[in-house]
């Protein structure tokens, strides 16, 4: 079903790159033929960047409270080529918190220009915003307590598994719950970090989340001696940077970023060094790209090879 699932996708990303991009220099330096997020920006001098505090290793904070990770440097790329765009030598980067439950509302209100997390773009959300290309393609699975007693699916029938609220997870291992009849009670966090509290503290007895997070998690808490990760994909999970819907102007910003950094391979240096290079705390996830991420990046203009 993912490999599927990926095609799918994959078709989607490659009818919308057929959409014509912006020339380098545009037109729309006018102040008065700007709109949408572009005419905000060139406005107030400031791009604001929602992201997420503890979604390893796309978006998290470091020791000295700075947003970091993969998606923050990939925001920031997109910042750069906006400021490119609007003449702003010195654009100014307003970073804001923004959790799972208040992301969407903080995007479609203007609040937020470019979300920096994990969020994944599907057909129900594309209804409330629109998605950048995909920058990383994952999947639910669970993690349970090594010395516990669910090795598998069938396992879990009666137990408590912990979710995150207003999560594509949370709604994937509902849907699987009922189609197999496994009587789960539910328990919510308002964040993965809350959710993953729920499993270490006996609360629940796995934690749905997708893959890449967990091992993030399991890297950062130097926890792997005390869980595993456990199931096939339990759903498709491909993520992308978020902003408002019907912005034309900022969607061709974003499109030309993306094109230049696979181009340039740039794309796949800032991948390697969120993934296979240490993090802040010394852990690797050692993770290469796999091959539906590499493809669609090649989709872009990434050399092969």
């Amino acid at each position: 079903m993912l490999k599927n699932c990926h095609r799918l996708a994959a078709i989607g990303l490659l009818l919308s790159l057929t959409w014509p991009v912006a020339a380098q220099n545009s037109p729309w330096r006018a102040a008065d033929q700007l709109t949408g997020t572009l005419k905000k920006i060139k406005d107030s001098g400031v791009i604001v960047l929602g992201h997420r505090e503890n979604s390893i290793p796309f978006a998290f904070r470091n020791a000295q409270g700075q947003p970091i990770g993969y998606s923050i440097d990939l925001c920031k790329a997109v910042a750069q080529e906006v400021g490119a765009e609007l003449g702003i030598t010195e654009l100014r980067i307003d970073y804001q918190p923004v959790t799972p439950e208040n992301r969407f509302a903080r995007v479609r209100l203007g609040e937020v220009d470019l979300e920096c997390g994990s969020t994944t773009d599907n057909q129900e959300r594309r209804q409330q915003v629109a998605f950048s290309p995909t920058i990383f393609v994952t999947g639910t699975k669970l993690l349970v307590k090594k010395d516990g007693s669910i090795r598998r699916l069938r396992d879990l029938r009666g137990h408590a598994v912990a979710v995150t609220r207003d999560t594509s997870n949370a709604a994937a291992m509902q849907a699987f719950a009922e189609r197999q009849r496994l009587g789960l009670t539910f328990v919510t966090g308002a964040d993965h970090q809350e959710s993953f509290g729920l499993l270490a503290e006996g609360k629940a007895d796995a934690f749905a989340n997708d893959e890449v997070l967990l091992y993030g998690m399991l890297a950062e808490t130097k926890s792997g001696s005390r869980y595993r990760i456990i199931s096939d994909f339990l759903s498709y999970e491909p993520y992308g940077l978020m902003y408002r819907k019907d912005d034309s102007q900022f969607a061709d910003v974003i499109e030309r970023t993306f094109r230049q950094l696979a181009e340039s391979r740039e794309i796949v240096w800032i991948y390697d060094r969120w993934f296979l290079k240490p993090l802040p705390s010394g852990i690797r996830l050692n993770l290469p790209m796999n091959a539906q991420l590499r493809e669609l990046f090649q989709m872009l203009g990434l050399p092969a090879g």
